[in-house]
Order: C-alpha cells, then sequence, then structure tokens
C-alpha cells in the first residue's frame, strides 16, 4: 500500500544520521555545516578601539571650542601607547588601539587642527565612538552552535577568531545510476528510440547544489547482471539515488536486485502526484532512493524527498525546509486522497507571494520546472481549491 507524503519523509529522516566530523582549511569549510559547538578564545574586540578617524581626549577636556595639544599620532596596528596627559589629545585611525587616559574620542570632521593644536567644534559624551573589548563578543562564549551553517558572515567570524581549520560534517558521496537499454549517454549519435540520460546529470547538479558529491555510474542496462554490477558499486557510497526501474514493469529491475543485494526496502510508492513509484531503503548505513524515470518526476522527488536527507548527513538544521504561504492565482483540481506537486511561478505582490501556474502540468512536459522557481504541495484530503486560497509552496531559488 503507498504510504502517505507525511509518513515517507518522516521514515527518510528517522534513518538518516549526520556523517562523521573532518577537519578542513576554513576557505574549503564555505557552505559546509558546523560539527562542533565553537566557543570564543578572546574577548572580540581585543582591545578597546577607535570607531573613527579622529582625536582621543579625556572626558575632562572635551567640551566644545576647547583647544588641545596634539602629542601623539596613533595609527592603527600602533602597539607602543602612552597616556595622554590634561589638555592634550592623540590623532588616531579607526581601529586603532585607544590611549591610557582617553574616554572618547572626536571625529576629525568636528575638529580643526592648526599648528599643532585641535579645536573641538562639538561636546561629546564619554565612551562616544569607541569599540570597547568584548562588546561583540566575551572570551568563552559559544557563538556558533554545531548546525551552523557557514556563510560568509561565519568565516569572517571564525576568522576573526584565528582558526584557520574548522571542524564539519562530512560531504555525503552520492552515488547516481540511470537505468534502461533505450538511454545514451550525452554525446552519443541518437537512432529512433533512444533517449539522452539527462536525469543523471541533472541530478548531479541538485546533489552538489544540496552539498554532496556526486558520483555518476553510468546506465545499467535491462539485465540482471547490469544492474548488479551498477548498484553493488553505489552501494559503496553514503547515497545511491536510481533513476527509473523502480515500476512494475517485465524490465524494472532496481527492487529485485537491491533486495538481492541485502537492501532493506522501507517502503514503495507514496499517495503523491508525480511521483508515485518511489521507493526509499537502506543497507548498512546507506541510504538508497529509487526515484522515477520521467525527468519531472525525478526532480520533484529530489527535492521533497532526498534533498532533505542530504541535508541532516551534512548536520544542517532544520533537514526540511520550510514552507511559504502563498496565494492561488488560478483555481485547481486534483483527486482526494492524495498529494499534488504543482510546479508555479511565485512573484511578490502588495508584499504577498503569488503563486500562478508554470504550465501543462503533464509529468512529460519539462519545459515548466525551467519556468518554475517553486513547488505548491496541495494537501491530501482536499480535492478543489480556489483563486486566492493560500497553500505551501517550496521555493526553488
Amino acid at each position: 500500500m503507498p504510504i502517505s507524503f507525511e509518513e515517507a519523509r518522516q521514515q527518510i529522516l528517522d534513518a538518516t544520521s549526520p556523517l562523521g566530523p573532518e577537519r578542513v582549511q576554513l576557505l574549503d569549510a564555505a557552505g559546509r555545516t558546523l560539527a562542533d559547538d565553537f566557543h570564543a578564545p578572546w574577548d572580540l574586540p581585543r582591545y578597546d578601539n577607535s570607531a573613527m578617524d579622529g582625536y582621543a581626549v579625556r572626558a575632562a577636556d572635551a567640551a566644545t571650542q576647547a583647544e588641545l595639544v596634539i602629542t601623539g599620532y596613533n595609527p592603527a596596528g600602533e602597539t607602543v601607547l602612552p597616556p595622554v596627559a590634561p589638555g592634550c589629545a592623540v590623532k588616531i585611525m579607526t581601529g586603532a588601539a585607544i590611549p591610557p587616559g582617553c574616554e572618547l574620542v572626536v571625529p576629525v570632521e568636528e575638529t580643526v587642527e592648526q599648528d599643532g593644536r585641535v579645536r573641538l567644534l562639538t561636546a561629546l559624551r564619554v565612551r562616544e565612538h569607541i569599540r570597547f573589548r568584548g562588546e561583540d563578543v566575551t572570551s568563552g562564549a559559544m557563538v556558533l552552535p554545531a548546525g551552523t551553517l557557514l556563510r560568509p558572515p561565519e568565516i569572517n567570524l571564525l576568522a576573526s577568531f584565528g582558526q584557520a581549520l574548522v571542524t564539519v560534517y562530512r560531504r555525503p558521496r552520492v552515488a547516481i545510476l540511470s537505468t534502461g537499454d533505450e538511454l545514451v549517454e550525452l554525446g552519443t549519435p541518437l537512432v529512433e528510440g533512444q533517449i539522452i540520460n539527462s536525469n543523471a546529470l541533472s541530478l548531479a547538479v541538485a546533489v552538489r547544489e544540496a552539498g554532496g558529491e556526486p558520483l555518476l555510474l553510468g546506465i545499467a542496462r535491462d539485465t540482471l547482471e547490469s544492474h548488479r554490477e551498477k548498484l553493488a558499486e553505489g552501494l559503496t557510497a553514503d547515497v545511491l539515488i536510481t533513476s527509473a526501474g523502480v515500476s512494475a514493469g517485465d524490465r524494472d529491475l532496481v527492487r529485485e536486485v537491491l533486495a538481492e543485494l541485502g537492501v532493506t526496502q522501507k517502503f514503495w510508492k507514496i499517495d503523491i502526484k508525480p511521483g508515485r513509484p518511489t521507493a526509499f531503503g537502506v543497507k548498512g548505513k546507506t541510504l538508497v532512493f529509487s526515484l522515477p524515470g520521467n525527468p519531472v518526476s525525478t526532480m520533484v522527488t529530489f527535492e521533497m524527498f532526498v534533498r532533505p536527507a542530504l541535508r541532516k548527513l551534512q548536520g544542517i538544521r532544520p533537514a526540511l525546509r520550510p514552507f511559504a504561504k502563498a496565494q492561488l492565482l488560478e483555481p485547481v483540481r486534483k483527486r482526494p486522497v492524495r498529494v499534488q506537486f504543482l510546479r508555479v511561478q511565485v512573484r511578490t505582490e502588495e508584499g504577498r507571494l503569488i503563486a500562478s501556474s508554470a504550465g501543462d502540468q503533464n509529468t512529460g512536459i519539462l519545459s515548466t520546472m525551467v519556468r518554475a522557481n517553486g513547488i505548491v504541495v496541495l494537501p491530501a484530503e482536499r480535492d478543489r481549491f480556489e483563486a486566492g486560497d493560500e497553500v505551501d509552496v517550496l521555493l526553488l531559488d
């Protein structure tokens, strides 16, 4: 019996655990997921420093029209910081350490300098234009929890704390296998009845976008021997994805050979459209996804079932990307009891997301996937949706 969309996703996530950690160079950690909590090894900033180019002065001397003697120049990077005497000021650059005794910085545009003296044009408050030690992060604070996706801001923060190496979850190795005698590889001259193996390429790109490392196994021909050879190779990866050959036809051999190779099938068939003949199984720690061969079905089921597993393998939280809320532009009719995925174009109007059909929803119309930037998930319990109804949409961009 087919299982529900929600149950299928839950069973997949229940069978999935994050991969082991590895240490990588900080630049190579971009787009990866932190495997350990990171605690600050020191205060940030490490020392009180100027937020402006200007003059560091004592609070008692910071009166409007005060004239102070310039007794020093403190550029960023200077380590020798003599104290500032009463009635004096030190010229200071942004990022430079605050000299002892100074309690504020007067920006250069609020001063007039002449003949070794500086006149203050305005009065400022104590602590003005100073970035104080530890005001951003204090030593020992947990600043990045495990599971954090390392984007440019996180890379900057880790670099600020001197982390040349960082511990991240390993990228999953994902084997991709297409099946069928009708398939030929890209670049092969076509004859009548042949189809280019395009699914493998779109899956490889999707795997890379999801953070995995694709391993193309080629094409399994419609024989048990070919399937055994290719599937056995694929089972050495962290994830194996097959395309086609999972239905009940005479040449649909994937499930039979996977069972022979020791894969435990968790489910076969889901109450969804498109993608009903989707199967999932495990062998040891290898996850096995058997997707339909139709390109639209392959791509939609990858988004709904494979991508969440790849996210969890890499420690990304949450594994399931959240749905956005959008309003339908047109009415929709569907079969009850089955979740339906609608390829849509999503745009913003007056602060709301509007979803309109990307075209003919027949699964043979590949161009709708090109036009779509979202997939609406129509729930199983309803069969009628009117224009203006609010629905869940998975944004693809």
